[in-house]
């Protein structure tokens, strides 16, 4: 005998099925992952591409044989300018470059001194001293015309010239030059003991010296 489900039991299952509908942000989320996953991708292969098509590539600098990075080799020369200049001193230069250019550096000219004294077209040499005479002081290494011996034979510090200095005893052309630009520098003797300022002259060679010259 077959029996037939009342109508409270239809009714019963139906009531137990539920359908349950999606979330709708859960859906937003998952396509929100999906679009930032390809946007990525698509980012890195245009850089793929650009590096392919530019041929540009990034290369670090690995240390040399020494451990360390290499540097190019600072170029140039180095000279002294003194005498009648506006700022004495040492200077650097580029290699070629002339005399005008170490006056320009140091200021230019002094109002006292003897333009016609140097020669401003000349190139300069690494390691080299440019002394720029005083108005009435005869230039480095020129001596002066007519100039005669002292008459009680001492050489006058503040007024000898390359030649005259280079007779004294231990005193040769480097140092002649030392003493004059000394004295284009500073001024006057005022003593001989001054000679003890002068690069290279020490109290030995000043006791040589002390007899044979005078200021």
């Amino acid at each position: 005998m077959t029996i037939e489900p009342g109508p409270d039991r239809a009714d019963a299952t139906a009531a137990e099925t539920v359908v349950v509908a999606p979330d709708p942000r859960r859906r937003l989320g998952v396509g929100a992952v999906i679009v930032l996953v390809l946007v990525a991708f698509a980012v890195t292969v245009a850089i793929g591409m650009f590096r392919g098509a530019t041929g540009a590539e990034t290369v670090s600098a690995g240390p040399t044989a020494s451990g360390l990075a290499s540097a190019p080799v600072e170029a140039g020369l180095y000279v002294h300018v003194a005498g009648a200049v506006r700022r004495a001193g040492l200077y650097r230069l580029e290699v070629g470059d002339r005399v005008a250019d170490a006056i320009a550096l140091a200021g230019g000219f002094a109002d006292d001194a003897a333009r016609d004294g140097v020669n401003l077209a000349r190139p300069v040499a690494d390691g080299e001293q440019i002394v720029v005479p005083v108005v009435g002081s005869a230039p480095s290494g020129a001596p002066v015309a007519g100039a005669a011996a002292p008459a009680d034979g001492l050489i006058d510090l503040n007024t000898a010239t390359r030649e005259q200095l280079d007779t004294l005893p231990r005193v040769g052309p480097a140092m002649a030059d030392r003493i004059i630009a000394w004295r284009d520098e500073n001024g006057r003797f005022t003593s001989v003991d001054d000679l003890l300022s002068v690069p290279g002259i020490g109290d030995k060679m000043l006791a040589g010296l002390r007899d044979l010259v005078r200021v």
